[in-house]
C-alpha cells in the first residue's frame, strides 16, 4: 500500500532525518569532551569517514527504494541526506587539515600528493562541494534541470571514490571487510540504475505509412 505523507507529515519527517543525522556528530562530540575515548582523534577520523559512506550509500539508495516501494515523496529527502554525506565528509576533512597538519596548507598538500589514499579521498571531498553549493533551488533554477541532473550524477564517482580511499586506508592493516561491505552495496545500486537505464525500451521508429502522413 502506497504511503503518501501529508505537507505536514513530510516536514515531520524530514526534521526527523536532520535530528537522526546529527546523533553521530553530537556522540562523538560527548565521547571525546568527556575524556571517554583512548584515542579521540583516531574516534573521529574514522567516524566522520564511515559516516560519510553511510550516507552516501542512503543517497544511492533514494531512488532504488523509490522504484521498489513506490513512494515517490522519498525523492524530496534525497537532497537532506546529500548534505549530511557533505557535512561528515567536511568534518572529516576538518579533522585531517587541523589535527594532522594544524592548518599548513604546503604540508597538507604533500599529503594529498604523496599517499594515494589520501589524493583520492581529496578528490572525492572536492568533487562534493559544488553539488553541496548547488543543492539550493535557486541554483537548480540558474543552472536549469538538464545541467543540474548532469552535474549532480558526479555522486556516481564520488561513491567509489570514497570506497577506494576507504579500501587503501585499510590495506595497511589488512582488513578488507568492511570497504567489501561498502563496495557491494555502492555497486549494487549502481548496477540498478545501469539495468533500468538499459532496460528502457528503444523509442519506435515510424512506420513509412506514418512518415508519408507526417505523424
Amino acid at each position: 500500500m502506497a504511503f503518501n505523507p501529508t505537507a505536514r507529515q513530510l516536514t515531520a519527517i524530514k526534521a526527523a532525518v536532520f535530528a537522526l543525522a546529527l546523533v553521530p556528530v553530537a556522540k562523538m562530540a560527548y565521547l571525546t569532551i568527556s575524556g571517554q575515548l583512548v584515542e579521540p582523534l583516531e574516534h573521529i577520523t574514522r567516524g566522520t569517514g564511515d559516516w560519510v559512506l553511510y550516507f552516501l550509500c542512503l543517497t544511492l539508495a533514494v531512488t532504488p527504494l523509490r522504484r521498489f516501494t513506490g513512494w515517490n515523496w522519498l525523492v524530496k529527502l534525497r537532497r537532506e541526506i546529500g548534505l549530511f554525506a557533505f557535512f561528515y565528509a567536511f568534518l572529516h576533512f576538518m579533522t585531517f587539515l587541523w589535527f594532522d597538519h594544524f592548518f599548513d596548507i604546503a604540508e597538507l598538500w604533500k599529503d594529498v600528493v604523496k599517499r594515494p589514499f589520501i589524493t583520492v579521498g581529496f578528490i572525492a571531498f572536492v568533487l562534493l562541494i559544488p553539488l553541496a553549493v548547488t543543492s539550493t533551488n535557486g541554483m537548480i533554477r540558474r543552472l536549469g534541470g538538464k545541467r543540474w541532473q548532469w552535474l549532480h550524477r558526479l555522486i556516481y564517482l564520488i561513491a567509489p571514490l570514497g570506497i577506494l580511499h576507504f579500501w587503501w586506508m585499510k590495506a595497511g592493516k589488512n582488513d578488507f571487510q568492511e570497504p567489501i561491505i561498502f563496495g557491494a552495496i555502492v555497486a549494487l545500486l549502481l548496477g540498478l540504475r545501469i539495468h533500468w537505464k538499459l532496460a528502457k525500451p528503444a523509442p519506435r521508429a515510424p512506420l513509412a505509412t506514418d512518415a508519408r502522413r507526417g505523424v
